[in-house]
């Protein structure tokens, strides 16, 4: 082999190297808002077990974190509600946002998405439980 046709065949190798990595990290961040969703359910299913037990939604001061530790002011407890405390953060690792009363419905789950600011689109969009 030449020098040249050396150069060309690591010349193509690098231009696949970049087009499947690109693809890759376009999946990767999708992966993250869809995982997302699925916890933002499954805190939506914990909420309602939380409810049944003690009559009301957690206060925004106890939060999310009231699904796996009972707060001091509530006897009728039978938590945890969920197995994993990352079940709290979002695919980016930040925590889920949480208001009581919600906006859109009794109590509200969001995340703000890959850029943490409201709005956005593809994988800066916010993940919502409305």
């Amino acid at each position: 082999m030449t020098l040249m046709e050396l150069l060309v065949v690591l010349t193509i190798l690098s231009l696949l190297a970049v087009t499947a990595g690109t693809m890759a990290l376009s999946y990767l961040d999708r992966a993250k808002s869809e995982a997302s969703g699925l916890r933002i359910d499954q805190l939506g299913t914990a909420l309602e077990l939380f409810y049944l037990d003690v009559g009301r939604y957690p206060t925004e001061e106890e939060g999310l974190a009231a699904l796996l530790d009972a707060p001091a002011s509530v006897e009728s407890w039978q938590g945890p509600y969920l197995k994993k405390r990352e079940a709290l953060e979002d695919g980016w690792g930040v925590p889920f946002l949480y208001t009581n009363p919600g906006r859109h419905g009794e109590v509200d789950i969001y995340s703000l998405g890959a850029d943490k600011a409201e709005g956005g689109d593809g994988d800066n969009e916010d993940v919502t439980s409305w």
